[in-house]
């Protein structure tokens, strides 16, 4: 339940977050990679952790709310006979779901992080 709850205190809890840090901006670099494969080559400089971190966050966030939007576009057009597969509808919806709940789950697990950071003795 803890691994659920929380991401634990000391140095554990810390390997925890910088490797879910380093998943993120993985997964970010890959995104970029699949958005503009020409720039993929480009980018030999390592840019600022703090700002790519920012950006990775940005990113997912902004990725989730197209899922969401998509969703939202495939409902409303099913809703007013536009758009007649169900089935698409649904797929789209269930996906918007998880993508959501993940950032849930993102979140919840980065602010765990940060109360455990804080409670740290200096």
């Amino acid at each position: 339940m803890s691994a659920i709850n929380g991401i634990g205190a000391g140095a554990g809890g810390i390997n925890q977050i910088l490797a879910l840090r380093q998943q993120i901006i993985d997964r970010s670099q890959l995104l970029q990679q699949v958005r503009n494969p020409d720039a993929a080559g480009a980018q030999t400089t390592a840019p600022n952790p703090a700002g790519s971190f920012t950006e990775a966050l940005k990113s997912a966030l902004d990725s989730v709310n197209e899922v969401q939007n998509k969703a939202e576009t495939l409902t409303t057009g099913y809703e007013k006979g536009e758009v007649t597969d169900i089935a698409k509808v649904m797929l789209a919806r269930q996906e918007s779901g998880v993508a959501f709940e993940a950032t849930l789950q993102v979140r919840n697990k980065l602010l765990s992080a940060y109360q455990d950071i804080m409670r740290m003795g200096v």
